[in-house]
């Protein structure tokens, strides 16, 4: 969320950040988007609201600020099928793995335990099918022998925070969409997502 923010704020940016919606009141990234300049709030989730009422909470708190696109940022609730419908093609997530490797959580212990050479991270389009819709982007890094979890993660979430940027400025100008089921990039239909190697650049 704080890469995407002061990626936002350089000159001339593609994009810039509306608000940033929290589910939890002591949100780390509530007091970040606020020291930059951005408005915040939290959303919590009531005690014996149900999972389809606080979602429409929450698309209402969304509409306030009219947002061309949302960017899901350790934003760790299971979205219901509604909420994903009112939003199609309009929400981008970040997954820590090489997906369709790794879906859901502890993907970092979980290449480890695994005995993987690389492993990296994923933006792809939201729909209803968790961590499963279509893939724009993807940074590989290598796991090292003496690698654990924290160092794992550490060198993953680096190049995470080169790619979200990237995929969210694709979208804001206009290069990156959600068609059909498939993402879009300069009019030409995504089969595998784009690499961008560990110096930066993009390859297809």
């Amino acid at each position: 969320m704080r890469a995407l923010i002061e990626h936002s704020l350089v000159p001339k940016a593609a994009y810039s950040v509306r608000a940033v919606i929290a589910d939890k009141a002591d949100a780390e990234g509530l007091n970040i988007a606020r020291d930059l300049g951005i408005a915040a709030r939290a959303l919590p989730r009531v005690k014996g609201l149900d999972g389809s009422a606080y979602d429409h909470a929450l698309g209402e708190a969304i509409d306030e600020s009219a947002p061309t696109l949302i960017a899901l940022a350790g934003f760790m609730r299971i979205l219901s099928a509604p909420f994903v419908q009112r939003y199609a093609g309009r929400m981008l997530n970040i997954h820590p793995s090489l997906l369709p490797k790794y879906k859901g959580l502890h993907t970092h212990r979980r290449a480890l335990a695994a005995g993987e050479s690389e492993h990296g991270v994923t933006v792809h389009f939201v729909t209803e099918q968790l961590d499963g819709g279509p893939r724009v982007i993807q940074a590989r890094v290598p796991v090292l022998e003496d690698d654990t979890e924290a160092t794992l993660q550490l060198r993953v979430l680096e190049r995470e925070h080169v790619i979200y940027p990237l995929a969210v400025n694709w979208f804001c100008q206009g290069r990156l969409r959600y068609e059909s089921g498939k993402a879009i990039l300069d009019g030409v239909a995504l089969e595998q997502p784009v690499q961008v190697d560990i110096e930066g650049k993009e390859s297809q």
